[in-house]
């Protein structure tokens, strides 16, 4: 399987940057403490209000002009679906079309119409959405975008994070990141460990769904991973072929955080730190709170990796959660 480098996410900083904004670095105001500081990369506020937008455009640039003419399709929780959409509608692709569970968030179907994206509900989770996703995508003859499963340009796409975050925070020592498919971690990793290799990279699971925990634990990969009902749709699911390969040589510490510590995380952003995170975001936030002796590092950075929150949700979390 091909992989991927510091050089291959150079690459693509240098092609997304002219469609993309620098996200923030902001101090923590209420998580600091005498051994450590704590800041929050703000990829929530990303144009799709999430972290997804760099792993897709970097692949859809790389396109002919042939391949965006017959369209493109990708199978998504939602986020990926939604940067797939925009990042098609931006560069002039007219066919666009998503697969997605049946019970995505409703907000999250909105903003893949909103950028032109077709939706197609299969599945009534994201392993069943792509098992049967994937016969559809092979019958379409359309540019399949791949989410997390094995491309290289996808994972250079997110890895281009770290490159920003280290111009930015120089001191960075730590990395707490969300585990969902694996590309996010993966590419964070691979370009925060070759620039510094003393960076440490955390990931963070919800334990209703540690699929690259057990995939690591038990070194076996778990394409299809069984999910108890999580509050964190964007990271259920089995993990990435690329991930499984690459990640264990870059990874120092792999950390499940229960649901309602999830959930009260969810609450601390929005009321103490005034930011809207989703709960798959959250995770790291949790584990920060919980384990944050276990975490360690003196200049830690929590990936905020997405904000598109399901409405509802959010207001049932802030009624149930009083902190």
């Amino acid at each position: 399987m091909e992989k991927f480098d510091l050089q291959d996410v150079e690459k693509a900083f240098e092609r997304i940057k002219p469609y993309l904004r620098t996200t923030p670095v902001v101090e923590s105001l209420f998580l600091n403490s005498n051994e450590r500081e704590y800041f929050y990369k703000l990829e929530s506020l990303q144009p799709v209000r999430s972290f997804k937008i760099r792993g897709a455009l970097n692949k859809i640039l790389s396109l002919t002009s042939l391949e965006k003419k017959k369209g493109v399709v990708t199978i998504s929780s939602g986020n990926h679906g939604i940067a797939t959409a925009y990042a098609s509608q931006l560069l002039g692709i007219e066919k666009v079309e998503v697969i997605v569970p049946i019970g995505t968030p409703n907000n999250k179907i909105e903003k893949i119409k909103q950028f032109g994206g077709q939706v197609k509900q299969i599945g009534k989770n994201y392993d069943e959405a792509h098992t049967q996703g994937m016969k559809y995508v092979e019958k379409s003859g359309m540019n399949y975008i791949d989410s997390y499963y094995s491309d290289p340009l996808i994972y250079s796409g997110q890895g281009t994070i770290a490159l920003e975050l280290i111009q930015q925070l120089p001191l960075v020592d730590t990395i707490v990141i969300p585990i969902g498919g694996g590309s996010l971690i993966t590419g964070i990793a691979v370009a925060a460990k070759s620039i510094n290799p003393a960076i440490r990279i955390i990931g963070v699971q919800t334990a209703a769904c540690p699929a690259m925990i057990k995939s690591i634990e038990e070194r076996k990969f778990y394409e299809e991973y069984p999910t108890r009902d999580s509050i964190c749709e964007s990271l259920v699911g089995g993990i990435g072929k690329l991930s499984y390969e690459m990640l264990p040589s870059y990874v120092d510490e792999l950390i499940a955080v229960d649901e309602t510590d999830i959930a009260a995380a969810v609450t601390f952003m929005a009321r103490k730190e005034k930011i809207i995170a989703e709960p798959g975001s959250c995770t790291t936030i949790a584990a920060i709170r919980k384990y944050g002796e276990k975490i360690g590092g003196k200049t830690v950075v929590a990936i905020i990796s997405g904000g598109n929150i399901d409405e509802q949700l959010f207001y049932n979390l802030l009624a149930e959660n009083k902190e």
